[in-house]
């Protein structure tokens, strides 16, 4: 899992409350578990104006133009705004597969629905809970201003605004220490392989019979 430490990036703002997991992934894509390639598609029935499948040319779909993330001043955007209860629905782990293939590294909401937050933090991706106020105000100055970047302090858990003004935010100890380190789940086991290893051998000579 790759670390997450500082992250400067453009922002783009999805002001939609109640946004679910078959919005961000939709479920006719869920037929792979390798955790890549789930970025064209995410929030494919919002980005294109035909109904997506797998296997089809993404380059030659028709973009829906209205929808945020296919803006050209959006584009490259590395930080998402969104809304209240934003991942809610199924508990697929591929939502946050498609949003961070997408290319996103942080998530800044004023809630999240409690397992797809859960999976972020199980794949690197950071959800930040915000105050309502900091985030109507982050909505309209990256609406009035084009470029609008974020930086996102871990270490110091802070979010802060070019002009300078720090917002913190609150994050588990734990998760903020996997986060850090690039530790996922698979990670965090493998830090005890020699423990893990000298049990097998143990238990090897005491119970010979398992092992025949």
């Amino acid at each position: 899992m790759e670390k997450f430490t500082t992250h400067t990036g453009l922002v783009v703002p999805l002001d939609r409350s109640n946004v679910d997991t078959d919005a961000i992934i939709p479920k006719q894509f869920l037929k792979s578990i390798k955790r890549a390639g789930f970025g064209p598609n995410a929030f494919d029935e919002w980005r294109y104006l035909d109904h997506g499948e797998p296997g089809m040319d993404n380059g030659k779909r028709i973009k829906n133009p209205d929808f945020v993330l296919n803006q050209p001043r959006y584009q490259g955007a590395s930080v998402l705004l969104a809304r209240s209860n934003f991942g809610c629905g199924s508990s697929r782990e591929h939502a946050p597969w498609a949003l961070q293939d997408f290319g996103f590294r942080a998530i800044l909401g004023e809630s999240f629905a409690d397992i797809f937050f859960n999976n972020c933090f199980k794949n690197g991706l950071l959800p930040i809970v915000l105050p309502k106020d900091e985030m109507d105000e982050l909505f309209r100055l990256t609406d009035k201003t084009p470029g609008f970047e974020l930086t996102v302090d871990l270490p110091a858990q802070m979010v802060v605004r070019p002009d300078g003004h720090k917002i913190p935010f609150v994050v588990d100890a734990f998760r903020k220490e996997c986060l850090l380190n690039g530790w996922d789940d698979i990670g965090l086991t493998l830090l005890h392989a020699e423990k893990i290893r000298s049990f097998e051998a143990q238990r090897r000579v005491a119970q010979p019979w398992l092992f025949a």
